[in-house]
C-alpha cells in the first residue's frame, strides 16, 4: 500500500470528519429513542465547524434528527456555505 501524497490529506480528513458527523447524528437519534445519555448539541455543531457540515447535515435528514430545531435547519447549511466560501477563497487567492 502506498502512502498518500500530502495533497490528499485534506480530502482524507474531510471524508473522515464528514463520516463522523453523519455517524454522530445517527447515534444521537438512536440514543434519543432508547432514552440513553445524549450527544451534546455543542459536539454536533463542533463536528460541523471542524469540516463535517455535509455529513452532519446529511445525517439530519437521513435519520430525521434535529430537523425541527431552527438553529440546526439554518445553522448547518450556513456553516457549509461559509466553509465553501472559505475554500473558494483559499483556492483562488492563495495560489
Amino acid at each position: 500500500m502506498q502512502i498518500p501524497e500530502m495533497e490528499y490529506l485534506p480530502l482524507l480528513y474531510l471524508a473522515c470528519i464528514n463520516l463522523t458527523g453523519f455517524f454522530l447524528m445517527g447515534l444521537d437519534k438512536w440514543k434519543a429513542k432508547h432514552k440513553k445519555w445524549r450527544i451534546s448539541e455543542k459536539a454536533l455543531f463542533g463536528t460541523a465547524v471542524a469540516g463535517g457540515s455535509i455529513g452532519t447535515w446529511a445525517g439530519m435528514y437521513v435519520f430525521r434528527h434535529k430537523t425541527r430545531h431552527w438553529y440546526f435547519v439554518v445553522g448547518m447549511p450556513l456553516i457549509l456555505v461559509l466553509q465553501a466560501a472559505g475554500a473558494v477563497w483559499l483556492l483562488t487567492f492563495e495560489r
